[in-house]
């Protein structure tokens, strides 16, 4: 048994750079790289995908990441640990295979974990969402529905032998959890030793937020070289105890300012982080610099897990077109502002059937509104935005449509007109009893 690992954050979301995941497998000395993609809606975009075709509904960078360190990995023994399965985990089990002997790869292990497709069960049950309503009144609607599993089937799969694990949704901690309980022989009920370890997950997940990135704010919070950041490195004791640091050279910087940051990110209640493994309890973290870009984290504890499962619903809420026009010059925002009047107008007089709407003046008013804008001098150039919500895909495109025919129907100097229609995948939650999830792990090997 290892008295300490180190863990590598590859990703901190589906479209991250690439570059900083190669960095840490070629130099970081890193026992596992974690890849963590999957927002809340992107697992339903994903299902999307893989009713169209049912070999799709994986990451779409997935190749394009293992193409670019697979071999290092296989070649310097590191676990690869990710959820750019998405929807599909086994289909991105057979292009991680093809691309293992694309690259002339001679032995490798990979697993697949699925289980957090539940569908079926919400839409067979009566189960309420987070606004109150009954998940079913969804009908047709209804795209998707994933439990956030935890640690557990990851762990399986490394105890097998695994040197590369996909799964679809899972709690972002437990992708770096999984190989602490497996490295260090951790019980499932060893809830302070899970919290510690939830946290070291929680401050990972998120990749290049924590070295920097995000954090910068220049002239308040100046960060040296971020085109080239350095993704976390956290490394990690028996005890939970992590440093948290990154490639020497590596743009970015670790600071107790920007692990705090990252600590109290998306958490709710700090005392009561509720993930599938434990309760994890932040209140007592304590964060210290002990050196260039390292600073050590301790002090979370765990109590026992709820037994319930958060679930992600996707479904289709309505569609939005949209249209932009610029206009520059003297008179500029005058021209803008009567652009959207004319758009407004035409709405009406061409009966485009549409419930909510935004006029907006990007660079004037289009983020904080007209109140707080008002004192600001006035731009020399300004460009429009005009965005609907309809209840069909029809109706979205006449927005854009209305916009673009300022070019000769509208004020005089406006140009670059783009527009843009699109369905709105939406999100809410419900809760299931973590034993009508159970989970599988399928292996495939060259």
């Amino acid at each position: 048994m290892k008295k300490t690992i180190r863990i590598g954050a590859g990703a901190g979301y589906s479209g991250d750079r690439i570059e900083p995941a190669i960095e840490l497998a070629e130099k970081g000395e890193i026992d596992y790289l974690i890849f963590e993609c999957l927002a809340e809606r992107t697992i339903a975009l994903a299902q999307q995908l893989k009713m169209k075709d049912s070999t799709l509904g994986y990451d779409p960078l997935l190749a394009d990441r293992m193409h670019a360190v697979l071999r290092i990995c296989n070649e310097k023994g590191i676990k690869i640990i990710t959820n750019m399965g998405a929807a599909n985990p086994l289909a991105a089990v057979e292009k991680i295979k093809e691309i293992a002997r694309t690259l002339g790869l001679e032995k490798l292990k990979i697993a697949a974990v699925s289980g957090d497709d539940v569908l079926t069960v919400v839409q067979d049950g009566n189960y309420l969402d987070d606004t109150g309503s009954l998940v079913t009144e969804l009908g047709s609607r209804l795209l998707s529905a994933n439990a956030y599993l935890g640690a557990q089937p990851l762990v399986d799969a490394l105890a097998q032998g695994a040197d590369v694990i996909v799964t679809g949704r899972v709690a972002d901690p437990a992708l770096v959890l999984a190989p602490l309980i497996h490295a260090f022989g951790w019980p499932m009920d060893d809830w302070h030793r899970l919290g510690q370890g939830t946290l070291v997950g929680h401050l990972l997940e998120c990749a290049g937020q924590i070295t920097g990135g995000y954090f910068a704010d220049p002239g308040y919070k100046d960060v040296a070289n971020l085109a080239r950041l350095g993704f976390p490195i956290g490394e990690v004791s028996e005890d939970g105890s992590v440093i948290i640091t990154k490639v020497a050279g590596s743009g970015g910087s670790v600071t107790a300012a920007t692990c705090k940051e990252q600590l109290l990110y998306e958490i709710h209640d700090p005392a009561a982080y509720l993930t599938p493994d434990v309760v994890a309890d932040f209140s007592g973290v304590t964060i210290t610099e002990i050196g260039k870009d390292r600073v050590a984290i301790r002090g979370a504890t765990g109590h026992p897990k709820t037994g319930m499962l958060k679930v992600s619903i996707g479904y289709v809420d309505s569609y939005i077109g949209e249209g932009q026009m610029s206009y520059a010059g003297p008179g500029a925002l005058a021209r803008a502002r009567l652009a959207l009047d004319i758009v407004a107008e035409r709405l009406k007089i061409a009966d485009v059937k549409v419930g909510e709407t935004r006029y907006d003046l990007i660079g004037v008013n289009a983020i904080h509104g007209s109140a707080l804008s008002a004192s600001n001098p006035e731009p020399y150039e300004v460009r429009i935005r005009v965005a609907g919500r309809t209840s069909t895909m029809k109706e979205a495109v006449r927005i854009g449509n209305e916009v673009e025919t300022l070019y000769t129907c509208g004020p005089a100097g406006g140009g670059g007109a783009t527009k843009s229609a699109k369905d709105v995948v939406a999100v809410r939650s419900t809760l299931l009893p973590q034993a009508l999830v159970p989970t599988t792990v399928h292996y495939e090997e060259i």
